[in-house]
């Protein structure tokens, strides 16, 4: 089983070796590291053909926005899976893909995710959230449920069924595609109960007020676009993430 691990990144120089050291730990052996470069200038190219992944292949091209570039890379993939790896993030542990492997050996699944922790910028040993994602239910997403995006690992038929990211979505297109492929793509998923992936604070979702304001209306238009609720739905969304910042760390 290839896992194709996508990066999307754009002038990512300060973040990247984090990234790429954790994905060189890994123990699972046969992975494809697709990277995405937006036409970086802050020396992430130099940086990346000199100490990449050694099974990564990557191209340089300019894109419209984050899922422009996630498609794009989703495209070149050629693995039996399919996952998204961020310059700001790192795999939390050396086993992280052979979990996933291991997981998806189980036919009846489509996908699998896992638990997420947010931590400092300036101090990764740092952790500020707590995201214990817990068993997929379809009733959950009514109450703003969804999996931890960057945990996701996906069967390539999955995309090919159920299509790319939006990018009418300038923020919330991860949202929106997860909920497009657990109602109308059907998609099972299968948990994985373990921290998968470390995540720097300080995301494009939550710079600026506009950009929550943004993010709260693209959210909102994924909800009613996929008939999982109303503005309850969008409120519950919010509040469930009180609980990751006092240790509970439940969705």
């Amino acid at each position: 089983m290839k896992i194709s691990v996508v990066t999307a990144v754009m002038n990512g120089r300060k973040t990247l070796p984090a990234m790429i050291e954790s994905l060189t730990a890994q123990t699972y052996g046969d992975i494809e590291h697709v990277v995405q470069d937006g036409g970086s200038t802050d020396g992430t190219q130099d940086y990346l053909s000199a100490d990449g992944h050694p099974q990564m292949v990557l191209q340089s091209t300019p894109d419209s926005g984050i899922y422009d570039a996630i498609n794009k890379g989703i495209q070149r993939a050629s693995g039996d899976v399919i996952g998204l790896l961020h310059a700001d993030d790192t795999l939390a542990d050396p086993d992280v893909l052979a979990w996933v492997a291991e997981a998806l050996q189980d036919t009846a699944i489509d996908g699998v995710y896992g638990d997420l922790q947010y931590v400092a910028r300036d101090d990764p040993s740092r952790i500020i959230r707590r995201w214990q994602a817990g068993p997929y239910s379809v009733a959950h997403l009514k109450r703003g449920w969804m999996p931890p995006h960057p945990t996701l690992y996906l069967r390539r038929a999955v995309f090919a069924r159920s299509g790319l990211y939006d990018t009418s979505y300038r923020i919330a297109g991860d949202y929106e595609a997860m909920l497009r492929f657990l109602t109308a793509g059907q998609v099972r998923l299968g948990y994985i109960p373990k921290v998968m992936v470390r995540m720097k604070m300080g995301g494009v979702s939550n710079r600026s007020f506009a950009h929550l304001i943004r993010k709260s209306r693209e959210d909102y238009r994924a909800i009613r676009r996929h008939r999982v609720g109303g503005v309850g739905t969008l409120v519950a969304k919010n509040l469930s993430k009180l609980p990751q910042f006092i240790g509970r760390g439940q969705v």
